[in-house]
């Protein structure tokens, strides 16, 4: 079984697109990115079902397979949930270096992944101002795979002009940038990964993961109502809890393919 889903959004075409595919079994490695390159999705995610609850996943993008992929796994749930392919409220989805667990409530799915803590760069090895357009920001922190730009506010955010080819020769998998909210929203972000083949993703689970950490130790809380500016956009609840970060939001089953 083969599915288009819009995740992070409960609104057809906003949010993020996925591919969710149902396995018996998996095909090679090869075989995998050559479906996921073909199609052309930020990401893919693979699915074998291993227990009564339990799935095995697997996300690709266009041009390589993720570590770890929070908007495939909520239309991953989304799909299990909506095609009652389990019973009851909860999913196990193993994955290679872990587990993550996904829950249905009237309020969508919450996903729960491990926290990715971030430092500050001291040596910046990129001009901000020829990658994103921006001549001045707060601070820039990263962890090993993404390099996250804390603008002043949310219209650089908005108004940031990614130069994706100066993206591509910075040693990460990401850019991601980011600035604090006003009255509607706790924080605003977007994310480049055109090493990937995802040029700007439009709402990342993932990124989240790292921005729920940097903002708790900036607002001094551990709930956050988060919005991704891009044009399809999405929104996210997300808390922070110890070493977890969960993400609550919708999905939209748009076809089934195959």
């Amino acid at each position: 079984m083969f599915f288009l889903v819009d995740a992070f959004t409960d609104i057809p075409f906003r949010g993020n697109p996925a591919g969710v595919c149902i396995l018996n079994d998996y095909p090679t490695d090869n075989e995998l990115q050559k479906i996921a390159a073909y199609y052309d999705w930020s990401e893919i995610a693979f699915l074998k079902q291993i227990g009564d609850k339990d799935f095995q996943i697997r996300w690709f993008s266009p041009k390589d397979e993720a570590p770890l992929c929070g908007h495939a796994t909520l239309a991953s749930a989304h799909i299990i949930f909506s095609n009652n392919l389990i019973s009851g409220d909860v999913i196990n989805f193993k994955y290679n270096t872990g587990e993550l667990s996904a829950l249905k409530s009237l309020n969508g799915i919450t996903l729960n992944f491990p926290a990715k803590s971030v430092t500050k760069c001291n040596t910046i090895p990129f001009s901000v101002k020829n990658i994103i357009g921006i001549n001045s920001y707060k601070e820039i922190v990263k962890d090993d795979q993404i390099y996250i730009i804390v603008l002043k506010s949310k219209e650089d955010v908005i108004n940031a002009k990614p130069n994706f080819e100066e993206i591509k020769n910075i040693n990460c998998r990401a850019v991601a940038i980011t600035s604090i909210g006003d009255e509607k929203f706790d924080f605003y972000s977007r994310y480049f990964a055109p090493k990937v083949g995802i040029y700007e993703d439009p709402v990342c689970g993932s990124m989240h993961c790292r921005l729920a950490c940097y903002w708790a130790n900036v607002l001094h809380k551990t709930k956050f109502h988060a919005y991704q500016v891009s044009k399809r956009s999405g929104t996210l609840y997300v808390k922070l809890k110890n070493n977890t970060v969960s993400l609550t939001s919708k999905a939209v089953t748009i076809c089934k393919i195959l």
